[in-house]
């Protein structure tokens, strides 16, 4: 028989507690006891688990409830080294104990270099909404109080400040701090007794915080971490049979998809977005279609693609006409589809003055989105041959750069520094450039 391996995990996990073995036995023990299963474990179980004998199933739980409350954090089962509980779908771990893994490395600067490694993944499985809708795992009540509304009003809270940063200044720095919430406050949230309205409410808001927190890893371009938070905003979602954030996550999931020149999985999601809201208003119809026109265009779709750009377009009017909220989505945001559609199929003088228009009617608090859409407007423009223009464009994205933490925004300022470099005995290309370096750290220069 094969002698199994150390449980490093748990080992792991025993050494931070700073407890004995006895005193872990008796942890483990007592929990037993609130639970209706009286136990009589000793040092000599404890040794055997940290030699890699794995505990009984029902005995597991117990062993993460006595850790979690020595370390007062949430312990999940993958973090102490056992399988997932096998009555998870495909033995993958619950959405509770996913989402305290994922959030725990994005927040651990030691796992960062493996929270980026992975990979973005175009065959990636998108739930369907009846796949989802109103699964969740059973509510696992403990210590904690009941929660109520308050507890759900304070992640919206949290969710929309930590969207206002974003905005303005990149994810960098705001991700972290949403991780770090999620696994500390959200989960906890997700697990404690509640009355169904507010485990649906509270489901539906740590969805949106998932999402958000995915969107600003794609921000960093750490791409596959990106998709797992989707993933989990659509669990959530479905969870909650919330289906405005579900819509929302699958059209972010295409947005990140047709960026990465990625086009038919682009329109699959982008399709499978719609799809999911049958009944959408009309600004939620033109939030769709754009992007179904954007997706359609970058496929070769040209008469799909003007077809979704005209849907769009009237939707938008509607909704403008009703003056009704949306996130986000305003006529810059569908001028800006308007560029791309153009740029896509072949019309770059067109997609030029798309997307100036779009930057003049963008909110320029957004400081990030600027950056970058000037970025794409600038090397249009030079394309097209205008390079004076260009460089005026460029060094409007240069002066806000600064005040912006963004990865999309790097990679935008050096792409800018390379395409320029060319052109360095015109004075307004080279009064640029020198623009850029002095704002522009080393390790970003090309």
């Amino acid at each position: 028989m094969k002698t199994p391996e150390p449980n490093t995990a748990l080992e792991r996990l025993y050494r931070e507690s700073g407890w004995t073995m006895r005193q872990l036995a008796q942890a483990i023990n007592r929990i037993g006891t609130e639970h209706g299963t009286p136990l009589k474990y000793q040092e000599p179980s404890i040794h055997q688990w940290l030699k890699g004998h794995m505990p009984k199933v029902v005995v597991r739980p117990l062993i993460l409830e006595a850790f979690a409350r020595r370390l007062l954090r949430p312990i999940t089962h993958a973090e102490a080294g056992f399988p997932s509980p096998s009555n998870e779908s495909n033995v993958h771990p619950s959405t509770v104990e996913g989402l305290i893994d994922l959030g725990r490395h994005d927040m651990d600067p030691s796992r960062r270099s493996v929270v980026r490694a992975s990979l973005f993944s175009v065959a990636l499985t998108i739930p369907n909404w009846p796949d989802v809708v109103g699964r969740m795992e059973a509510v696992q009540t403990g210590k904690m109080q009941r929660i109520g509304m308050p507890e759900v009003e304070m992640v919206i809270a949290m969710t929309e400040k930590v969207s206002e940063l974003d905005d303005q200044f990149g994810g960098r720095h705001a991700r972290p701090m949403a991780a770090a919430f999620l696994v500390n406050t959200v989960a906890p949230y997700l697990k404690a007794d509640a009355p169904e309205e507010v485990r649906k409410a509270m489901m539906s808001a740590a969805s949106d915080l998932c999402y958000l927190t995915g969107y600003m890893a794609v921000d960093e371009g750490i791409h596959g971490l990106a998709q797992r938070y989707y993933l989990k905003a659509l669990e959530l979602a479905g969870a909650s049979e919330d289906h405005l954030t579900y819509c929302t996550t699958l059209r972010g999931m295409s947005v990140q998809a047709v960026d990465l020149g990625h086009g038919k999985a682009a329109m699959r999601l982008a399709d499978a977005a719609a799809a999911a809201s049958p009944q959408a208003g009309p600004r939620m119809r033109a939030f769709l279609a754009g992007q179904q026109a954007h997706a359609a265009a970058k496929i070769g779709d040209r008469s799909n693609s003007l077809t979704y750009l005209r849907e769009a377009e009237v939707a938008m009017q509607k909704a403008e006409s009703q003056a009704t909220t949306f996130g986000s989505y305003n006529p810059s945001s569908l001028t800006y589809h308007v560029g791309q559609v153009r740029y896509e199929l072949g019309d770059i003088r067109g997609s030029i003055d798309a997307l100036e228009e779009s930057d003049r009617l963008r909110h320029h608090s957004f400081k990030r989105n600027r950056v970058r859409y000037l970025s794409m407007l600038a090397e249009r423009q030079l394309k097209f041959g205008h390079l004076e223009s260009a460089c005026e464009t460029w060094t409007k994205a240069v002066e806000i750069y600064p005040q912006v933490q963004s990865g999309q925004c790097d990679q935008s300022i050096s792409k800018m520094q390379a395409s320029i470099r060319p052109y360095l005995k015109n004075r307004a290309a080279r009064g640029l450039y020198e623009r850029a370096r002095l704002v522009t750290p080393a390790v970003q220069s090309i």
